[in-house]
């Protein structure tokens, strides 16, 4: 079963964790968000809308279509005065045109049939020469090998079925590339970064948080029963007294909408 967004059961799965400083510095080096206007498209709990403020955004807005996740991101960002949130759909954000200098969107592209609606409402957004930066994972970055360093290449190593609900959601990167090209923008050479995700104290942090389905639509397709199995088969291949680290490997589209005056980011 797909994950529901909406469910209170699902509290805080995408909140109560702190971007690593690694996403912070990738960032920095390649874009300068001091005091710049900053949507964050399909913010969940708010994370890197917390992190973009960190950053010197001059405002930032999360925009997400579940009044939960809304919920969460505000406790995210308690204490925060340059961050604020609006309920809407990534295709029809209800902020005002050319409004935006960054349009960021992390790990949302896959949820959708086509990226389209959503190019063109960053388009409509963005301020011209602004940045349309997406956060997403291709099929290339999913299904590298599993490791104690990379766990979730594990979960299509014991259940095969889910690597085939992957590879329906993830288009390759030229396909994204040729979109957003298609919708007029100018596109920067993309990139890729592993992202660590989360460090734990010990095996029993890890269990409780794949067992919570934490930030891993992916799982809500697993059985209660099944999900149990996938713990204990990442668990027996975990080297013991070691720190357990987790990252994914992510591909980092960077396009431009284009300035005729010739400014840009």
């Amino acid at each position: 079963m797909a994950i529901d967004f909406h469910a209170g059961s699902n509290q805080y799965s995408y909140a109560r964790r702190v971007a690593h400083a690694g996403w912070g510095d990738f960032i920095q080096q390649r874009v300068d968000a001091a005091g710049k206007a900053i949507a964050d498209i399909g913010c969940g709990g708010g994370i890197y809308s917390a992190a973009w403020a960190g950053l010197g955004a001059r405002q930032v807005t999360g925009v997400d279509f579940s009044a939960q996740m809304l919920q969460d991101a505000q406790e995210t960002v308690q204490g925060l005065t340059n961050v604020a949130f609006v309920q809407g759909d990534a295709a029809a954000t209800g902020l005002a045109d050319a409004s935006q200098d960054i349009v960021f969107a992390r790990a949302l592209i896959h949820h959708f049939d086509s990226p389209q609606p959503f190019l063109h409402e960053a388009w409509r957004i963005l301020a011209p020469g602004g940045l349309l930066l997406i956060q997403d994972r291709t099929p290339e970055d999913v299904f590298l090998p599993g490791s104690p360093e990379h766990m979730r290449g594990w979960f299509f190593d014991l259940f095969p079925p889910l690597a085939a609900i992957e590879r329906a959601r993830r288009p390759p990167r030229s396909v994204i590339e040729a979109a957003i090209t298609t919708a007029g923008f100018e596109l920067r050479p993309t990139t890729t970064l592993w992202e660590t995700r989360r460090e734990y104290a010990d095996s029993a942090a890890l269990a409780a948080d794949l067992r919570g389905r934490t930030g891993r639509s992916i799982l809500h397709e697993l059985s209660d029963e099944a999900l149990e199995q996938m713990i204990a088969y990442i668990l027996a291949r975990l080297p013991a007294g070691q720190p357990i680290v987790e990252n994914d490997r992510w591909t980092f589209w960077w396009a431009q909408k284009p300035d005729v005056a010739g400014n840009g980011l």
